[in-house]
């Protein structure tokens, strides 16, 4: 079956509107932290401890998710999982007490993750039955959700609008969003994949590439999460910027990637996925690098500017990439929804570890030389993906 362009229409909005809903939750839970923190009375550490229970909600939901979707189909999960996610969110607003709010943020990760795994596997059925690439503008759509979200919960918390509020009225808008588009999917058949093989002992056989791919990820990832989190401080601390300079390497590096993502699919169209993510990964690390020797706040600011240009189609192309091995390569080995849930759920990892990793090395050797370990992973995956052909 080939969609026509007509036939796209309908469920390529859904996966947008759905791809958008994802990134507003998280960035209107990221912009109320501080309200959080103020209201429990905890640390920064104990503050970080708490939040480490979404992404262990995520880690945990991603293989489970997997499954469920190639089970159920794509559609099925993610609509679902969009129900579970309006009802859930609005248990982070109700701050009783911090295990309340632990939990709380264990079953939004959870619930969030179940909804990315599905409809990135909706997005890969529909490139593969439309012919085109959609997967980067895909992401590009949920760096701008994220980019919103920041802002209503920003505004929000300036207004002194309750926590429980904005957690509702962002619910509701999930609610909206499922609901309205929930005949704009494909049928839930078009991904549903029979019985996955088993070897003599029940275990299940997974495809090395999809580990080397993860692995990828992972080094990606831990130089995206530690570029993403540390250049503000490096500008402030090390380079004496005012407190307005120090937040521009994070806004442009942000800029920078919806930038990217917006042009990812057209430029992986003309020279392949993998000439896209060695001259991203190159950009990203000789970018970095740079910057870190030059030194000056104005240095880091071009310098996180590339890494997001560069970076920016990493994530959208191992998914597309993950998704068609999974089909031509593996088919009745791993399912394309599976196949997602593993490569994210390694790749996601590195998220985790990157910023605090970052911040103990930048204790024994200045966070300034400390930056140069994620330029390093960049050109580790520049070479991992010189190696790996889809």
């Amino acid at each position: 079956m080939t969609l026509t362009a007509q036939e796209l229409k309908r469920p390529r909005l859904a996966v947008t509107l759905t791809f958008i809903t994802n990134g507003i939750v998280g960035g209107s839970l990221v912009s109320r932290i501080p309200d959080y923190k103020a209201r429990l009375h905890i640390s920064n550490s104990t503050l970080g401890t708490s939040l480490f229970f979404a992404s262990l909600g995520v880690l945990i939901a991603l293989g489970p998710a997997g499954r469920l979707a190639a089970k159920y189909g794509s559609r099925t999960t993610s609509f679902y999982a969009s129900l579970a996610l309006a009802a859930i969110f609005p248990l982070t607003g109700h701050i009783a007490n911090l295990a309340w709010f632990s939990l709380s943020l264990f079953l939004y990760g959870a619930c969030a993750a179940t909804q990315d795994v599905s409809m990135n596997t909706h997005a890969v059925t529909l490139e593969q039955q439309s012919g085109r690439r959609l997967m980067s503008t895909f992401h590009g759509m949920f760096s701008v959700g994220g980019f919103a979200g920041g802002i209503i919960g920003g505004l929000l918390y300036q207004a002194k609008i309750p926590v429980q509020i904005q957690t509702l009225l962002i619910s509701l808008f999930i609610l909206v969003v499922a609901l309205s588009m929930k005949e704009f999917w494909l049928p839930a058949s078009a991904d549903i994949h029979e019985r996955i093989k088993e070897t003599a002992s029940g275990k299940r056989k997974r495809p090395t590439l999809f580990i080397v791919l993860g692995l990828i990820g992972l080094a990606e990832q831990i130089g995206e999460g530690a570029s993403g989190d540390w250049g503000g401080v490096l500008s402030k601390n090390t380079f004496h910027a005012s407190p307005f300079i120090s937040t521009l390497p994070y806004i442009f590096f942000s800029a920078a990637m919806v930038l990217g993502r917006f042009n990812g699919d057209r430029i992986a169209g003309k020279i392949g996925n993998q000439k896209t993510l060695v001259i991203g990964g190159s950009l990203a690390g000789i970018g970095l690098t740079a910057g870190i020797l030059i030194g000056h706040s104005y240095g880091v600011i071009a310098a996180w500017t590339i890494v997001g240009l560069g970076v920016s189609v990493a994530i959208p192309i191992l998914f597309s990439a993950v998704g068609s091995l999974a089909t031509h390569k593996y088919p009745g080995v791993i399912a394309p929804s599976e196949g997602v849930a593993m490569v994210s759920g390694i790749a996601y990892f590195g998220f985790i570890v990157g910023p605090p990793l970052m911040g103990f090395v930048a204790d024994q050797i200045t966070l300034r030389w400390a930056m140069l370990i994620p330029a390093a992973l960049y050109f580790v995956f520049v070479a991992g993906s010189l190696i790996t052909k889809e």
